[in-house]
């Protein structure tokens, strides 16, 4: 069962919607070869408003997925991608339903 949990908010640059929807996109290959990270979503509320979701077994795979290629391309491009700086809020998962 899923444990630990993520979830990050994140505001776009006006003008830069589109580039952060291809980012995120973009970052399910890198994701995919995290095999500590089984469940993930990039997700958008609003032309200006994403999300990463993202759930882990323990909390050895949460800090490797913060510490992984995702986390360092986002922070290497927030400046430009972003209104503001990602709000990641941790998790505790209480009840879970994903694939085997």
């Amino acid at each position: 069962m899923t444990q630990r949990a993520l979830y990050v908010e994140l505001h776009a640059q006006p003008g830069k919607e589109e580039e952060l929807a291809a980012f995120l996109a973009g970052a399910k290959p890198l994701v995919d070869a995290e095999p500590a990270t089984p469940v993930w979503f990039g997700v958008r509320f609003d032309k200006a408003t994403f999300a990463i979701f993202d759930a882990f077994d323990d909390e050895a795979g949460r800090d490797a997925h913060l510490n992984g290629q995702v986390a360092a391309a986002l922070m290497a491009h927030a400046g430009e991608l972003l209104a503001a700086p990602p709000q990641i809020r941790r998790a505790d998962v209480l009840a879970d339903k994903v694939p085997a």
